[in-house]
C-alpha cells in the first residue's frame, strides 16, 4: 500500500474568481477532501472516528504554497500523506497537480490536534495509531515516480 492517498476533483465554475482562477481558499477545502480520502485509503472512515471514538482531528495550523493557477474544468489530483504523528498531534502534507499536464499547482501542510467533541485535547485512540505511523514519509510525487518542485 502506498504511503499516500490520491483522489481527483474537477474545478467547478463557482470555485473560480473574476479572473477565472481558482479562489485560494478552495485549496483548504481540497486538503480536507484529501484527508478524508486518506483515511479511507488507510482502511477506516473518518466519520467513524468521530462518532464511535469521540476523536476529532482539529486543524491547528494550515499553509498553502501556490505554484500555478488552476482554472474552471481542470481536473486536479490531490495527493495526501501523513508526515508526522504523535499521541495528540499529527501533520498532513498535500500536493495538488493538474491531471492533464502533470504540473504542480500547489503544496500544503496542516497540523492537527486530536480532540474530543468538547474541543479538549486527547490522545489518539490506540486502534488508530497503526494508521498514523510516527515516522516521516517521502513526498508522494516522488513515490509516484514524478519530480516535485519546491
Amino acid at each position: 500500500m502506498n504511503d499516500y492517498a490520491e483522489t481527483t476533483i474537477r474545478v467547478r465554475y463557482a470555485e473560480t474568481d473574476q479572473m477565472g482562477v481558482v479562489y485560494h481558499g478552495n485549496f483548504f477545502t481540497w486538503f480536507e477532501v484529501g484527508r478524508v480520502e486518506l483515511c479511507r485509503h488507510l482502511g477506516f472512515e473518518y466519520k467513524q472516528m468521530e462518532s464511535e471514538d469521540d476523536s476529532y482531528i482539529v486543524v491547528a495550523e494550515a499553509r498553502c504554497r501556490y505554484k500555478q493557477p488552476a482554472r474552471f474544468d481542470d481536473v486536479l489530483v490531490i495527493r495526501t500523506r501523513v508526515t508526522q504523528s504523535h499521541r495528540r498531534t499529527m501533520r498532513f502534507g498535500y500536493e495538488i497537480s493538474n491531471q492533464l499536464t502533470g504540473e504542480l499547482i500547489a503544496t500544503g501542510e496542516t497540523t492537527h490536534v486530536i480532540c474530543d467533541r468538547r474541543g479538549r485535547p486527547k490522545s489518539l485512540p490506540e486502534k488508530y495509531r497503526r494508521y498514523f505511523p510516527p515516522t516521516a514519509h517521502h513526498s508522494p510525487a516522488r513515490a509516484a515516480g514524478k519530480s516535485s518542485h519546491s
